[in-house]
């Protein structure tokens, strides 16, 4: 009696095969319902971040305390656009502090550097909130910042004052010059927010090399670009707003993309300001929405209605929001944010353990007769590992929409002018064969995937389905040679798919995109690769030699007979 081999016929209980399969599904599933991605983040991930943290309408009771008034009317502008249950406490409150300082509305709060210049509780008449440089352009006023900052002791703020000096100013009007008064306000402003401290560190640095490169070729340069979006950002906010938000910004860049969000989206400012301060970064808010304009808008409120925390975890990943992850679990969160390229791993893992499992169900399901393994057990593994690689690539895919789609252009892009005479007409830079990897691309390549796994299992029928019909090898051998058309059927329908989809798109029946046409060749290619590598040659050479041994016994046993 000889031992079994693992190239002969192994018993296995009849539940294996099912049990593996359902246990293949239920851990895809799983994985595919992590709160983790690579390129994106989810909803469920930014609400366990956002959870126990403050929310905007607690946030700005917390600038009410501290007299920040004008920074806590945009942040209740935001609370209020959110739908944040707080917003009700946080207008009493500003109500109330209205009550009993009218004066400070306007500037947005007391500050003792300005007290003294413009006795800010003499200013009951203007009731809201007024843009800093109004209080700035009238003369009077000018005049006197101008004996104020003379007196100081401070170098950056004298070099501020000297640039009024200058008249190589660009499109500003020199400020000692009639119709000077806006660059003479700005410089004012400047050194005025200098003097009290409000820049960043980083930034102060950045403008006093500035101001002493213009101070040494003569020229505004440099300079001209940050006076502009001053003024810009001076005519829409008041005096504490505006030094709340400089002191939040690490950069001359991040304040022009500042002031150029204001300009493209004024009805979205509240909103944009109190990210700034709700994430204590204006740098990465400005970064975040120039990358991806009104939907990285969308997804930026979402994370404002979660809490602060939600709001840093977004601007830290600065990936856009998966909306399709609210289907996913938040059991998982805590440790998505607390170990992400853990649980990013594990979710991939899951994704090709869950696969390869349910292939190899399969396989023993459906493909070896009889309960046998028709190849060595290591052998068949290693194959059903390379077609689970494949299978997890495309859930991995499927579970990152933004890893293979196109950035859309954002509309709060920073522009350069264009002269229009020197452009004849329009042209479209845009590369037509360029299509974005959107959700329509996904279902096309998901079904063109589809439809060559059902031709693939039906491949492995009908050799189970052959291998277990009582005729000798050799008549099994020529079953299976006619069915080379049914093997080759993968191509066929890969072709086929390939063709509807062109002839489809040609049509205007669907949107163009060869990615999705030319993919059903592809899985056509790969399926029937499988089948013929895997399952058809190394069966047709079982055959052949269980054929020629027979033939060789058929022979013996004949030159025998005829030897006696």
């Amino acid at each position: 009696m000889t031992e079994s081999t693992p190239e002969q016929r192994v018993r296995r209980s009849p539940f294996a095969a099912p049990a593996m399969l359902v246990a293949g599904l239920a851990v895809a599933v799983v994985a595919f319902l992590l709160p983790v991605n690579l390129k994106s983040v989810s909803p469920a991930l930014l609400r366990a971040a956002g959870e126990g943290t403050a929310t905007l309408g607690a946030y700005g009771r917390d600038l009410v305390d501290v007299e920040k008034i004008g920074p806590a009317g945009l942040v209740l502008a935001a609370a209020k656009a959110t739908d944040d249950p707080r917003a009700p406490a946080l207008a009493a409150a500003l109500e109330n502090y209205a009550a009993r300082q009218p004066g400070l509305m306007a500037w947005g709060g007391w500050d003792p550097f300005l007290d003294p210049l413009f006795n800010l509780r003499a200013e009951p008449a203007r009731k809201g909130s007024t843009p800093v440089l109004n209080f700035i352009l009238p003369e009077r006023a000018r005049e006197t910042l101008r004996g104020y900052l003379g007196k100081s002791g401070s170098a950056g703020v004298q070099a501020w004052l000297k640039l009024r000096a200058l008249t190589k100013t660009g499109r500003f009007v020199p400020a000692t010059r009639p119709g000077g008064q806006p660059l003479d306000s700005l410089l004012l402003l400047a050194g005025l927010l200098y003097q009290g401290g409000h820049f960043s560190p980083s930034l102060q640095r950045e403008l006093r090399g500035l101001a002493d490169d213009a101070l040494a070729k003569q020229e505004l340069g440099a300079l001209e670009p940050f006076c502009i979006d001053l003024l810009s950002l001076g005519r829409r906010l008041d005096w504490a707003q505006l030094a709340e938000l400089l002191r939040r910004t690490e950069s001359v860049r991040s304040v022009g993309e500042y002031a150029h969000l204001a300009r493209v989206a004024p009805d979205q400012l509240p909103l944009i300001y109190a990210a700034a301060l709700f994430s204590d970064s204006a740098d990465r808010v400005a970064a975040y929405l120039i990358a991806y304009g009104k939907k990285g808008l969308e997804d930026l409120t979402l994370a404002l209605g979660s809490g602060q925390g939600a709001v840093k975890q977004l601007l830290l990943r600065q990936v856009p929001v998966n909306r399709g992850g609210h289907r996913a679990v938040s059991a998982g969160a805590e440790l998505a944010l607390q170990h992400p390229q853990l649980m990013l791993g594990l979710k991939y893992l899951g994704f090709f353990l869950g696969v390869w499992l349910v292939l190899r169900g399969l396989d023993r399901w459906l493909v070896a007769p009889s309960g046998t393994v028709m190849l060595p057990a290591s052998l068949g593994r290693m194959k059903a590992g390379a077609l689970a690689f494949i299978f997890a690539v495309l859930l991995v895919l499927a579970s990152e929409p933004y890893m293979l789609k196109a950035a859309s252009p954002s509309e709060f892009q920073l522009r350069l002018p264009v002269l229009i005479a020197a452009v004849p007409s329009p042209v479209s830079t845009t590369n037509p064969s360029a299509s974005p990897m959107d959700t329509s691309t996904l279902l096309s390549i998901g079904f063109f995937a589809a439809l060559q796994v059902a031709m693939y299992f039906a491949c492995l029928m009908k050799i189970r389905e052959i291998a277990r019909l009582a005729v000798p090898p050799l008549v099994k051998l020529r079953l299976m040679e006619n069915e080379e058309n049914l093997f080759d059927g993968g191509l066929y329908i890969g072709i086929g798919g390939t063709a509807t989809a062109l002839v489809l798109q040609v049509l205007g029946m669907i949107d163009a995109n060869l990615l999705a046409a030319y993919s059903s060749n592809l899985f056509g290619i790969v399926c029937v690769a499988f089948v013929k590598i895997r399952h058809v040659r190394p069966y047709k050479n079982r055959l052949i030699l269980d054929g020629q041994g027979t033939g060789a016994g058929n022979g013996a046993a004949a030159g025998g007979t005829a030897t006696s």
